[in-house]
């Protein structure tokens, strides 16, 4: 397992328990919600077996204000649904309470028409609060007691069934859930319970029709989530309170239905923010519909427990990240575009099936990680940048090490590559001899001069320093990235070199009394170029025949001569003026025949 891999899975490993971790601590709980919401909320066709009558701006317009309102004004509605004995409503579920005597007639009136009609459900009310109880153990605290009950008058409610109409938002002011019942005695004993008016009136109704009744699931509570399928308005005609009292409603209307009757007036403050339209609130009596629907639809969703989740969270992630570091930001990229698309649809069949998951986790973390990697990527390529600088710095010109760093690291292969090159070598002739005789002072001071001069010449050419041996100095064209007057450069180079060194050998006369001669050989083939040498000291350098021929024409090279070959002066072609020797000059390890040749002078290129 190489270096690299280890340090990616460790990558991955933490990025992956942190994303996991987030996801767990409920950071993401309320955008978790909304994207929720979004996903999973959708209107769909609303039944036509739930009608509802609403106690709206009209009708309080024509009845009177709702506080002025006395129980024979329900009563009479109750009347009329009752008017035709066979077009009654299957249900009525009345949401609002009816707690306490008023006036004797009025109650009366109401339980009258209530026992009449038949299967109206009435409201209750469940006052939840804290309860503090001293144990053995210390004080233990029930934030969630029921602390009051308020039900219906005794008359009306001996003569209807009852059902809470408890309305339940979450943290975030949206009511996506509803609570099934309240346990008004605190005993535990599921006979105790009272179910809520949509869970009791949509019972009714199935169990008239011979349907089977299922109980959706709920957590600890009590509560379970809702899919709504209506948005605000979608179960509501227009058919108020007033229509129905004046006889304006045909009881084919509502004739086998369920008949919800409730405030549907904003100044009665009956209304909530649902995940299927967080902009406009939806009455509780359409809240009521929605669930009622689900139910007789059998429509339930279960919240998927956390820990599957965070655990399918962390392999996923930690194989996002493995493929993000493994791969190009580019590609990369649209591996997180994939994920998310794919996390999101699998979330969306999941709900479909009847389980409702997280679906911003996995786009969270899955992001979150690409950002990561893409940091990573950048800080590596930085590095790799800065490396390449460092490595090509002190053997190239500027303008190469830019170019390379343009075309990127991987056009090189710092292992070693076949490429053809340019080769120059050039000598001092008689340096030996005369370091012998001068100072060891004098001897640095004109080595440097001599270097400098090679050095800022081969820069200015744009060729690659590979050494200084000595007094003897190589370069060469064509590597590390290609160059397309590679000889052209070479040779150039060699007469700028000659003349600079002429130049400063006539300084050095005039300074100290000494003068010398540069000897040059330039030859162009194939040749291995990269770094070579150990895994603690390496070279950027090339070997093989041609540099070993280039070193040999400058080794036979008089001083202020610039010796190349054949091949080279046949790419330089007319611009170049040359003296062939044939080959009379015998290079060391060549056989008879190769040519040698002086190269007098060149003519400017042309550039583009």
């Amino acid at each position: 397992m190489s270096a690299v891999y280890k340090k990616h899975l460790a990558y991955a490993l933490l990025g992956a328990t942190l994303m996991t971790s987030i996801a767990a601590s409920g950071i993401l709980l309320k955008p978790d919600r909304f994207v929720q919401d979004i996903l999973f909320q959708n209107a769909r066709v609303s039944s036509s077996d739930i009608i509802v009558i609403g106690i709206d701006e009209n009708a309080l317009a024509e009845l009177g204000p709702y506080n002025t309102w006395d129980r024979n004004v329900m009563a009479s509605a109750l009347e009329a649904l009752a008017s035709d004995p066979d077009k009654r409503p299957a249900v009525v579920a009345i949401d609002t309470l009816y707690a306490g005597e008023t006036t004797p007639e009025a109650d009366a009136h109401l339980a009258a028409a209530a026992e009449e009609l038949g299967c109206v459900v009435t409201a209750t009310v469940a006052q939840f609060g804290t309860t503090h109880t001293f144990t053995d153990e210390g004080i233990v605290s029930d934030y969630y007691s029921i602390l009051g009950y308020e039900e219906p008058y005794e008359a009306l409610r001996d003569v209807t069934v009852q059902g809470h109409i408890n309305a339940m938002e979450d943290t975030d002011g949206i009511m996506r859930h509803a609570l099934l019942y309240v346990d008004p005695e605190g005993t535990g004993n599921p006979d105790d319970r009272v179910y809520s008016m949509a869970f009791t009136a949509a019972r009714t109704y199935l169990e008239q029709n011979g349907e089977a009744v299922e109980y959706p699931e709920t957590n600890a509570r009590g509560h379970f989530y809702v899919p709504l399928s209506a948005l605000p308005g979608g179960f509501y005609d227009g058919i108020n309170i007033a229509k129905l009292i004046s006889g304006e409603v045909p009881p084919d209307y509502y004739a086998g239905k369920i008949v919800l009757i409730g405030p549907y007036a904003s100044g009665l403050q009956d209304s909530y923010l649902t995940p299927i339209d967080r902009a406009k609130p939806m009455y509780g009596v359409e809240f009521q519909a929605n669930v009622i629907q689900s139910i007789i639809d059998h429509d339930f969703k279960t919240e998927m427990s956390d820990l599957p989740q965070l655990i399918t969270l962390f392999v996923i992630s930690f194989g996002a990240m493995m493929l993000f570091l493994d791969n190009r930001v580019g590609r990369g990229g649209v591996i997180f575009v994939l994920l998310t698309a794919l996390s999101l649809l699998v979330s969306y069949f999941i709900y479909q099936s009847g389980k409702v998951t997280h679906p911003l986790w996995l786009p969270v973390s899955v992001f979150a990680l690409y950002i990561v990697t893409v940091l990573i990527h950048y800080f590596r390529a930085a590095a790799a940048r800065q490396k390449v600088y460092n490595t090509f710095e002190r053997y190239v010109a500027p303008s190469v090490v830019k170019e390379i760093l343009r075309e990127g690291t991987d056009s090189l292969s710092l292992g070693g590559k076949l490429c053809d090159i340019a080769v120059l070598f050039v000598d001092v002739r008689g340096f030996t001899t005369m370091s012998e005789r001068l100072e060891p002072e004098r001897v640095v001071y004109i080595l440097n001069k001599i270097l400098t001069t090679t050095s800022s010449c081969i820069e200015k050419n744009g060729g690659t320093l590979d050494k200084f041996v000595g007094d003897a100095t190589m370069a060469f064209w064509g590597a590390p990235l290609p160059q397309e007057d590679s000889v052209y450069l070479a040779a150039r180079t060699a007469l700028d070199i000659v003349n600079g060194c002429e130049e400063v050998s006539k300084q050095l006369k005039d300074e100290i009394g000494e003068e010398f001669h540069v000897g040059v050989g330039v030859h162009y083939g194939p040749a291995v170029v990269g770094n070579i040498g150990s895994e603690r000291r390496m070279d950027y350098t090339a070997i093989g025949d041609t540099v070993n021929t280039s070193a040999r024409l400058e080794a036979n090279a008089p001083g202020g001569t610039v010796y190349i070959s054949r091949i080279v002066a046949d790419k330089l072609g007319s611009l170049a003026k040359t003296t062939s020797l044939g080959s009379t000059v015998k290079l060391k390890g060549k056989a008879d025949g190769f040519e040698v040749l002086i190269l007098e002078s060149l003519e400017e290129k042309e550039h583009d």
